[in-house]
C-alpha cells in the first residue's frame, strides 16, 4: 500500500535496525570462513572482531589463544591471524622469524583457501538464505503479457524518454521481458531500445546511454520507475498509519470506493489520479465515487505533495478484477536449495552488470554510488522478515563479489598475491605486501568517504 507520509524518525529507526543486524550476520559469518580455515591448517587466531575497534572495544572476552570482542565502529569486522600483513599492520611481528603457527608459514595452497573461505562463506549464506525463501513463502511473479492496461510509468524521466502509461512493453533490446518484476532492471542495465505497443500501434523508444546518471540527478530517494496500470479502486486503509493525516480518509473513502473523475475531471486509473491531484497542492478537491453500484460525492483536501493517500489493493483483488494475473510457486525444501543456487547466480550477474555500468563513465552511473544511507534505505520502514532476508542474501552476493576485487586490503589481493607466488614460485617481498597493504587502505578508504559522501552531499554529481 502506498500512502502520502513522510519518512519517520520510527521508520528510520527500523531501517537502521535491519542495516546494522544484516551487515552484523553477514559480516560475522564472513570473518568465520577465514576463522575456522585458519584454525583448521594450524594458524593461530588472534582476534575475532564484529566492528573495528581502535583504542577501544565495547566487549572483549579472551579464550584461548582468541580474543572475541565488538568494537565500536560498525565498519566491518576482522580476525587477525598471526604472521599475516593485514589492517592490523603489525610489522613488530612481521620482523621476527617465522613460527609454526604463522600464516606465512603455511603452503600457498592453504593460505589461499584461508583467504578464499569468507569469500566461499557469504556465497554459501546467500544459497541458504535464497533457498529457505523460497521454501517458507515461495515466488511470486506478474507475466508481463498479463498486464490488461499495460504499465504505469511513475518516474518522469521515462516520460522523458518517451514512454508513456498504458504502454504495453513487448521487448528490450529486441528481448521479451517475461515478468514485470524484471522490466527496471532490464532497462537501467545497458538497455538501447524498448519495443511497445501503444494505442495498438507497435513502436520503438530510444534508451539514452545515461539514464541512471539521468534518475540519480533527478531524485535521491527511493522511487518506482513503472507500475502496473490498475484502475482506480480504493484499497483498505491500515489502522497502523495516522489516519488523520490522509485526505481521502478524512474524506470518507472506504475499501472498493471506484473514482470516477476529480474535479469533474474523468478518471479510469490509479496513475490517473496522481496526475491530476500533483496539481492540486494544498487544495480541496470534489470526488465522484462509485460505492456498490451507486453514485457518491466527496470533498477531500490535497497535501503539500499532491496526494490524498488512497491504498492500493491487494494482488489477490486486482487479479480478480483481471487488471493481471500472479504466478505462484512453492518450493518443498529439498527442491528450494536448487532453486535458491539458480537465484543467488542470477542476482549475481545482475550485479556483475550493474557494476560494468558503474567503470563505464558514459552512463553516469558513478553518481548513483551509495554508502550506508543508500543501504539502509533499500530496506522498508517496517518490520518485513521476507523483505530483510531478502535484502541480506543480495547483500551477501555483493559483499562476497567486492571481496573478490584484487585490490590490496581485501580478501582478492591476498587472493592475487597467492596466486602469483603459485604461479611464479616466487613469494612477494614482505615490505611490498605491506606498502601494498597500505594503498590498499587509502584507496577503500577514499572508496567509502566517496560512497557516503555522494549519500549525503551529492559529490558524483
Amino acid at each position: 500500500m502506498f500512502y502520502t507520509l513522510a519518512i519517520n524518525w520510527s521508520g528510520v529507526a527500523v531501517q537502521v535496525a535491519q542495516l546494522i543486524l544484516a551487515l552484523s550476520i553477514l559480516v560475522l559469518l564472513h570473518e568465520f570462513g577465514h576463522y575456522i580455515t585458519a584454525r583448521w591448517f594450524g594458524c593461530r587466531v588472534e582476534k575475532f572482531y564484529l566492528f573495528f575497534d581502535p583504542w577501544f572495544s565495547l566487549f572483549k572476552k579472551k579464550v584461548g589463544d582468541t580474543e572475541y570482542g565488538v568494537g565500536w565502529l560498525p565498519l566491518g569486522g576482522y580476525v587477525k591471524i598471526s604472521g599475516m600483513i593485514d589492517e592490523s599492520m603489525d610489522k613488530e611481528q612481521m620482523k621476527q622469524p617465522p613460527k609454526s603457527y604463522e600464516f606465512r608459514s603455511k603452503p600457498a595452497w592453504q593460505r589461499l583457501i584461508i583467504m578464499l573461505a569468507g569469500i566461499i562463506m557469504n556465497v554459501l549464506v546467500a544459497f541458504i538464505i535464497y533457498a529457505m525463501i523460497l521454501f517458507v513463502w515461495g515466488e511470486q511473479k506478474t507475466p508481463m503479457s498479463s498486464l490488461r492496461d499495460g504499465v504505469a510509468v511513475t518516474d518522469s524521466l521515462m516520460s522523458d524518454i518517451g514512454l508513456r502509461s498504458g504502454d504495453k512493453i513487448l521487448a528490450v533490446n529486441g528481448q521479451p521481458v517475461p515478468y514485470f518484476e524484471d522490466l527496471a532492471a532490464k532497462i537501467l542495465i545497458g538497455s538501447e531500445t524498448i519495443d511497445v505497443e501503444r494505442n495498438g500501434q507497435k513502436m520503438t523508444v530510444n534508451v539514452p546511454v545515461n539514464l541512471i546518471g539521468k534518475l540519480v540527478e533527478s531524485r535521491r530517494k527511493k522511487a518506482y520507475m513503472f507500475t502496473e496500470r490498475v484502475p482506480a479502486y480504493v484499497g483498505e486503509y491500515d489502522k497502523k498509519f495516522k489516519m488523520d493525516t490522509l485526505g481521502g480518509y478524512k474524506a470518507g473513502l472506504q475499501k472498493m470506493d471506484l473514482i470516477t473523475a476529480i474535479d469533474s475531471t474523468p478518471v479510469k486509473f490509479y496513475d490517473e489520479m496522481s496526475a491530476i491531484l500533483k496539481n492540486k497542492k494544498n487544495q480541496t478537491v470534489a470526488l465522484s465515487v462509485t460505492r456498490k453500484g451507486q453514485p457518491v460525492a466527496l470533498t477531500a483536501k490535497v497535501d503539500a505533495d499532491g496526494r490524498i493517500g488512497i491504498p492500493f489493493l491487494t494482488d489477490k483483488e486486482y487479479e480478480a478484477l483481471g487488471a493481471y494475473k500472479i504466478e505462484k510457486r512453492e518450493y518443498g525444501f529439498l527442491a528450494a536449495f536448487p532453486a535458491g543456487v539458480n537465484k543467488s547466480i542470477e542476482k549475481l550477474k545482475a550485479y556483475i552488470d550493474q557494476f560494468a555500468l558503474i567503470l563505464n563513465p558514459k552512463t553516469e552511473a558513478y553518481k548513483g554510488v551509495g554508502g550506508f544511507k543508500a543501504m539502509g534505505s533499500v530496506f522498508p520502514t517496517f518490520w518485513s522478515w521476507e523483505a530483510f532476508w531478502n535484502i541480506t542474501a543480495f547483500l551477501s552476493i555483493v559483499l562476497a563479489f567486492m571481496n573478490l576485487l584484487p585490490i590490496p586490503a581485501l580478501d582478492g589481493g591476498h587472493v592475487m598475491f597467492t596466486l602469483y607466488e603459485m604461479v611464479s614460485g616466487r613469494k612477494p617481498n614482505e615490505k611490498f605486501l605491506e606498502y601494498a597493504q597500505m594503498v590498499g587502505m587509502i584507496l577503500l578508504l577514499g572508496l567509502m568517504l566517496y560512497a557516503n559522501g555522494n549519500d549525503w552531499f551529492g559529490w558524483g554529481r
